[in-house]
């Protein structure tokens, strides 16, 4: 297994300032942005992480990456070709993840000075096939990222991921700040470096068509919390949780533009204060007093799937009688 996630848990004090709380009288404030998250990544395989903005799989993303510490939980990567399992991070904006100020041979490699490299020429080379394995060109190294697109940013960033020869890619929403044809190209890419490179991807996105074409296995979360995990086919073809169903219901069918879709009730709900019992009740068509009462544990199926909803699961015990 390249990654294993359990209990996995990030608490934010969003709190006002000491002063204010008192003159005000307000307590503390927290906000639990990642509730007991607990997935795993087999090797060579693309997990993918799903949900609206604001559920916390970018936070999952930072914890995994070690740019944030976790509040509790554990987060284990498999032993790698050299010891212990390297990770890189492929961040969402191309503009803002590269220096603005240093030249792309110097940017791309980095990671490779503070690895260790002391060879210049060595260093060279390397930022050259770089260059040339994610589509560039090699004298595009002499450039600056202001010279460059958003689609070519990306490629850039994803061979300074690649500089350290990785076995594990932590993509934060890698596309979404491209153009759709853009897109296309750089999932391409980065589906012909993992069938080339043997890569394991943790790939966070919001978009379900994405997802699709990148990912073996789904987990989708709300609030915090992942209420539906499935085989990429499988979720697509029998969404059971309520709220996976809205959100492909999201998604455009070109076969059928006017196709009639469920109107689903409400916002998402303040991470501040979340709704007692299953976070979801507030919209979901099919929520009773249990789900208002009781947070549903995530249950495991024989085909796969891991799903947490109380009407699931008493389905799916009246199916096994």
């Amino acid at each position: 297994m390249a990654l294993e996630v359990s209990g996995l848990n990030r608490i934010f004090d969003v709190s006002a300032p000491w002063l204010n709380r008192v003159v005000e009288r307000k307590p503390k404030q927290l906000l639990r942005a990642v509730d007991g998250v607990g997935f795993s990544v087999p090797r060579g395989t693309c997990l993918a992480l799903v949900g609206e903005s604001g559920c916390g799989k970018s936070t999952v993303a930072k914890l995994v990456a070690g740019l944030l510490p976790p509040s509790s939980g554990d987060i284990r990567f498999g032993a790698g070709a050299g010891g212990a399992m390297t990770a890189q991070m492929i961040f969402q904006d191309p503009y803002a993840s590269l220096n603005p100020r240093w030249r792309v041979r110097d940017i791309i490699a980095e990671p490779l000075r503070e690895s260790g490299w002391r060879d210049e020429d060595r260093v060279a080379a390397r930022v050259a096939e770089l260059l040339v394995t994610v589509g560039l060109a090699a004298g595009d190294g002499r450039k600056f990222p202001h010279e460059f697109s958003g689609g070519q940013r990306q490629r850039i960033s994803i061979a300074r991921a690649l500089a350290v020869e990785p076995e594990f890619l932590i993509c934060d929403e890698p596309t979404s700040a491209l153009d759709v044809s853009v897109q296309a190209q750089i999932l391409n890419l980065m589906r012909e470096l993992q069938d080339r490179m043997g890569l394991t991807y943790l790939f966070i996105s919001h978009d379900m068509s994405v997802v699709r074409h990148m990912a073996d296995r789904i987990a989708v979360m709300y609030l915090g919390r992942i209420v539906e995990q499935a085989p990429t086919e499988m979720l697509f073809a029998n969404p059971r949780h309520p709220y996976t169903r809205l959100l492909l219901d999201t998604i455009p069918n070109v076969r059928d533009p006017r196709r009639r879709r469920q109107a689903q009730a409400g916002e998402v709900p303040s991470p501040l204060k979340p709704p007692s019992g299953c976070t979801f009740h507030p919209r979901c068509p099919e929520a009773d007093d249990r789900c208002r009462r009781e947070v549903p544990a995530a249950q495991a199926y024989a085909d796969g799937s891991q799903i947490a909803c109380h009407r699931v699961a008493e389905m799916m015990a009246r199916l096994a009688v």
